[in-house]
């Protein structure tokens, strides 16, 4: 069971590793992003992939995504990443867009949006095979530079 659902996390199960062309291969962190989805449909979550403590309840993560930074771990059900920094919000916000659809393709169908929540600065995908969703939003960090946040949490227990 637990190979099946790592399998799906991947898009190997529904025969979408094939899925996304071009945008598929310039995502460079998709990679990354597979290996941390899989990990999600685990027993172990994401206690392979911490790292050294931070601040408060986070660490560091052994498997940061290629081109992003500061990623970290919240606890053992959620992972994080800034993208690179833009110099405007809406520069950010133009970057949200390709990004989220940089991500589904990487990820496969089995990723949906939610737009009931979703909205120009926040988008949310939930994944229809295993209990996870992925936040992506704009926001400004401490240095007042602007980034697309991904956020990627286990739902239920």
């Amino acid at each position: 069971m637990r190979a099946r659902k790592v399998a799906l996390a991947l898009g190997i199960g529904a025969g979408l590793s094939a899925i996304g062309g071009q945008a598929f291969a310039d995502a460079a962190y998709c990679p990354d992003l597979k290996r941390v989805v899989a990990l999600a449909a685990t027993q172990e979550k994401f206690a392979s992939i911490a790292g050294q403590p931070r601040e408060g309840n986070f660490r560091d993560t052994t498997v940061p995504l290629t081109d992003w930074r500061d990623c970290s771990l919240y606890g053992l059900r959620s992972y994080t990443c800034d993208s690179r920094a833009f110099a405007t919000a809406d520069a950010a916000e133009k970057a949200l867009a390709g990004i989220v659809d940089e991500m589904r393709n990487c990820l496969g169908d089995g990723w949906i949006e939610d737009k009931s929540r979703s909205s120009p600065v926040y988008v949310v995908l939930q994944s229809a095979q295993i209990a996870a969703s992925m936040t992506l939003s704009t926001d400004a960090t401490d240095r007042k530079e602007h980034v697309v946040r991904l956020i990627l949490f286990l739902r239920g227990r």
